[in-house]
């Protein structure tokens, strides 16, 4: 093969949003050269990720990774972001891992490099023809981070650029606790004010050892309401599993909240009079030969008694569900169809939106997210680690991230600008 010094690596734009395309281009290889082009990025965590796929240059030497096929490797197809959304633990790794960016104030770092010939496995051994270090952001240049903690909360608002004031979005994740920001800032980015708050494992909870209630919901609200630069009359919340339970109940039964709601994952079934205690039966778990635990059918058969789940037919305000049908932790087309079949008695129906997706998991996130079929989970009310079974096939997973998010987007566009798009900063002009 011809010298190194020949070779090139560009990915354009080198430095951009987590949601944003990026093109992978080789160029001045010999025609008809075996490559393999590799993504190897190193967590907040300290773990190891990569991905690689096989290319075979054309007649001028080039690999374009937006546009050519990739014969093998973590995935196969014309895929441009496939070096992202098929990322997986590097061989070796302890199992169980899931790969969430703590520190949205640093970029994700992923290194991009091409090695001669078709390989599997010992990269780090190898030297690459070429290499490029790709920046990739939740939060835009201009975003602001705030520390949210009046009226107990637990919680952080990121507000867009510029003065506003701008439409919110009350963003609340799942049964794991602990204050996640990744997705709030993110949607910061993209021209909307997001709060993120850590409702299980919230100081409040720490200090008091009681769980938190409908008024810690409504005061995270009102902060928003209140907020200078937030347009009080447009609020919107996010749920995501777990969460779900808490946006549904929060729309439907709140005296306070006016909220537009896009819900992830449902989980629909709330037959507690607080929103924390467990209702599941525990003998419908299910265990596979690789000891994944399946929750799916905890809340199967769906009830019938209007008692033991949110009343949607008294919903007025406009409700997204995003649904993974292959969803092996909450029975969630189950539980959408419940809702929908609740709304059309109801006559509310036309609110409602169902995107919902074939081989697809649980764990639906922003686009090109790595996609894990099954990590350690420690659910808030347990002290015990688990391995739970998300479910989803990664490339069909990874395209529903991808539809789902602009959706959502334009989702919140429509309800909170009436369509207009908010203005984003794409890193890549900058």
């Amino acid at each position: 093969m011809e010298e190194e010094s020949q070779f090139t690596l560009s990915v354009n734009p080198s430095r951009g949003l987590m949601d944003e395309k990026f093109v992978i281009l080789v160029q001045n290889a010999p025609p008809g050269s075996e490559l393999t082009v590799h993504a190897l990025h190193q967590c907040d965590d300290g773990h190891g990720w990569d991905a690689f796929a096989h290319y075979i240059s054309d007649a001028t030497g080039r690999v374009n990774v937006s546009e050519d096929c990739s014969l093998g490797g973590t995935y196969s197809g014309i895929e441009p972001m496939g070096l992202l959304w098929s990322l997986r633990p590097v061989p070796g790794s302890k199992p169980g891992l899931r790969l969430r960016k703590k520190n949205v104030q640093e970029p994700m770092l992923v290194t991009v490099s091409v090695y001669e010939g078709h390989r599997k496995e010992g990269f780090a051994d190898l030297v690459p023809l070429a290499s490029a270090l790709v920046e990739r952001w939740y939060m835009a240049p201009g975003v602001r981070r705030i520390p949210v903690t009046e009226g107990g909360l637990t919680a952080t608002l990121f507000l867009p650029p510029g003065l506003g004031p701008f439409p919110a979005v009350l963003d609340l994740w799942g049964g794991g606790g602990q204050l996640v920001e990744y997705r709030a800032a993110l949607l910061a980015s993209q021209g909307l004010a997001a709060l993120a708050i850590d409702y299980l494992t919230a100081k409040i909870i720490k200090e008091t050892g009681k769980m938190t209630t409908f008024k810690y919901f409504e005061t995270a609200y009102r902060y928003l309401e209140e907020h200078p630069q937030i347009l009080g009359s447009r609020i919107a919340m996010l749920g995501l599993s777990f969460g779900t339970s808490v946006t549904l109940r929060m729309a439907v039964y709140s005296k306070v909240m006016k909220v537009t709601v896009e819900d992830h994952h449902l989980k629909q079934v709330c037959d507690y009079p607080s929103f924390f205690r467990p209702t599941r039966n525990v003998a419908n778990t299910r265990i596979t030969e690789e000891n994944h635990v399946i929750l799916r059918d905890l809340s199967l058969p769906i009830t019938t008694d209007p008692l033991k789940k949110v009343d949607v037919g008294r919903l007025q305000c406009p409700l997204m569900l995003v649904v993974g049908e292959d969803d092996q932790n909450t029975a969630a087309q189950e539980s959408a169809n419940d809702m929908k079949e609740m709304m059309e008695r109801a006559g509310n129906s036309h609110l409602l939106t169902v995107l919902s997706y074939p081989d697809t998991g649980h764990l639906i996130e922003p686009p090109y997210t790595p996609h894990v079929r099954a990590s350690n989970f420690k659910p808030v009310n347990l002290n015990e680690i688990l391995m739970i079974l998300w479910g989803g096939q990664t490339a069909a997973h990874s395209r529903a991230q991808e539809d789902s998010w602009k959706k959502i987007l334009l989702f919140l566009r429509v309800n909170l600008f009436g369509g207009i798009r908010p203005a984003a900063v794409p890193l890549s002009h900058l």
